[in-house]
């Protein structure tokens, strides 16, 4: 059986903005407003369900708010070098200098923002705690940039 939680009417939603350095348009500082949608595959439960929405939305809610109204940066891109100097992040990509304070700023560990990324980033943060709700076989995480647009990833539990 399948449970699925739709971001955009669930709530699950935030603000951030990004870049995609060497992008023709999008290696500009730019912003989306992103939804993340959960589905959870398994066997329901004496209670009859596989999981808490309740449970399940928390665990999604944090992540979310964690990348809410920030500047999402990939530190594993080749191109992209960040310094931190007092208060500040200084981020370098090619030749183009931000500075930006320190906590308007999430520091990612993705080569870069993009949806397919931010979508494994999403689901290894939130696997730990989903994988022990129930008798779980399968979690996949979808993070959309926008209605109709975004990417899907999933890992067997």
């Amino acid at each position: 059986m399948r449970l699925e939680i739709d971001g955009w009417t669930a709530g699950l939603k935030f603000s951030a903005c990004h870049f995609l350095p060497g992008h023709e348009r999008c290696g500009r500082l730019h912003g989306h407003t992103y939804a993340v949608s959960v589905r959870l595959e398994g066997t329901t439960n004496e209670m009859g369900y596989i999981a808490d929405f309740y449970d399940i939305k928390k665990i999604m809610k944090d992540i979310v708010e964690e990348l809410d109204h920030k500047v999402l940066v990939p530190m594993r891109h080749k191109k992209v070098k960040v310094q931190k100097e007092r208060g500040s992040i200084r981020v370098t990509v090619d030749t183009k200098e931000y500075k930006f304070p320190e906590e308007d700023v999430a520091l990612l560990d993705i080569p870069a923002v993009t949806a397919e990324q931010l979508a494994i980033y999403i689901l290894d943060r939130a696997a730990p705690q989903l994988s022990k709700m129930g008798m779980l076989d399968e979690l996949s995480v979808g993070l959309f940039e926008g209605v109709g647009q975004g990417a899907w990833t999933s890992r067997k539990v």
